[in-house]
């Protein structure tokens, strides 16, 4: 390219061509989007894709969704939001070692937990007892709710008409008849970049909430210290420093984990792109099982460090307490919208879908914030709070 020269689509388009490996997608040859659109002078499919995610109301409130804790149980710990940015920013670190598309990495990872309801899995789990006659609820199937219907941006459609590759990486789950890969013939997995991006996800999942278990102070360090993956590292750190600072200390633990996994990651997925010969992004759909992942080795130490955190930290006492209210909150909510249609704005009340009136409630729900919810609650079932 000569310089001084303004970059066109069809320029990054070509790089991709020459620069991507064989089996990354190109944005060139995505499937396209439900709604046709004219194309962008100067950014790829992807790019913008990652720009409506990013401009998208659901976006924004993941800021005040939280994984484990509860917004107002201190500012520190990890919101769906920072998260998310940290998966994307791993997700972009492998794809640009294994040569695969970043961006579709990236809109996929920033989009990923967008159907999220508030209070964690614990509000995932008591939406769908909720809704377990009228269809139940899934995030990841919900996530495709909100890009394909439920964000309201554009005169032409409702939803974000995102590319079918990134709807593909929402999804996750091959068997959902929502997921676009059922309609393809013969297709078993997501793209390489869904993979890693779904990968990504766990490794940022685990380690983080690791690191926020130990600074709340729920998580005894002496247990903690059992577990391979941090004894492995501690042991490292200590013949290297001595007397190291113990914030200081815990940070470059899990910063090592992170690497450890990442690496082995890299290396045993192209192991298994060699060794399966894949050669082209069918190659990778059409696999017979998933390219992406950790070698034995790695899932056994992973696998220690989930179940450590099932046990120790997502059923601690103090957690299960944040959860009970959880509940409340939510299914008095529900049920209060499902016996007074009036109690719920008029924007819901209003809305125009084929949907049943749970199903609009449950969208309703689903998108409220942890505060939100809580403050809903109190307005509704404490007299002394103003409307």
């Amino acid at each position: 390219m000569e310089y001084g020269k303004l970059i066109k689509r069809q320029d990054i388009e070509g790089l991709e061509n020459k620069s991507l490996a064989p089996y990354a997608v190109k944005s060139g040859d995505s499937r396209g989007r439900k709604h046709k659109e004219k194309e962008h002078p100067y950014r790829t499919r992807f790019q913008r894709d990652r720009d409506r995610v990013i401009h998208s109301s659901a976006f924004r409130r993941l800021e005040y969704k939280t994984q484990v804790f509860v917004y107002h149980e201190g500012d520190y710990y990890r919101t769906r939001l920072t998260h998310s940015m940290e998966v994307a920013q791993i997700a972009r670190s492998i794809c640009k070692s294994m040569q695969l598309n970043e961006d579709l990495a990236e809109s996929i990872a920033l989009s990923h937990d967008l159907g999220h309801p508030p209070f964690g899995h614990t509000g995932q789990n008591i939406l769908n007892r909720l809704m377990k006659d009228h269809g139940g609820f899934e995030h990841n199937k919900q996530g495709l709710r909100v890009v394909k219907l439920l964000e309201k941006r554009y005169p032409e459609f409702s939803g974000l008409n995102l590319t079918w590759e990134v709807q593909e990486g929402i999804s996750k789950h091959s068997v959902d008849s929502d997921n676009p890969i059922m309609e393809m013939e013969g297709h078993r997995y997501p793209s390489l970049e869904a993979q890693v991006a779904d990968c990504a996800d766990g490794i940022a999942y685990n380690a983080h909430d690791l690191d926020d278990g130990i600074t709340s102070g729920l998580l005894n360090l002496e247990l903690v210290r059992k577990l391979v993956l941090w004894r492995e590292h501690e042991k490292k750190l200590d013949q290297k420093y001595s007397n190291l600072d113990s914030k200081l200390k815990k940070y470059q633990i899990v910063r090592l984990i992170i690497n450890d996994l990442i690496t082995d990651f890299r290396q045993t997925t192209l192991k298994n792109l060699q060794s399966n010969k894949i050669q082209s992004v069918n190659d990778i759909r059409n696999a017979k099982k998933r390219v992406a992942g950790f070698s034995s080795e790695m899932v056994e130490k992973n696998g220690e460090l989930k179940k450590f955190l099932h046990k120790n930290l997502y059923n601690h006492r103090k957690v299960k307490r944040m959860e009970f209210k959880s509940e409340i909150y939510l299914t008095k909510l529900f049920n209060a919208y499902v016996g007074d249609v009036g109690l719920l704005p008029e924007s819901v009340q209003k809305e125009e879908n084929a949907d049943s009136l749970q199903r609009r409630i449950c969208d309703y729900i689903s998108g409220m914030t942890d505060r939100y919810a809580i403050s809903e609650y109190k307005k509704l079932f404490s007299p002394d709070e103003k409307d």
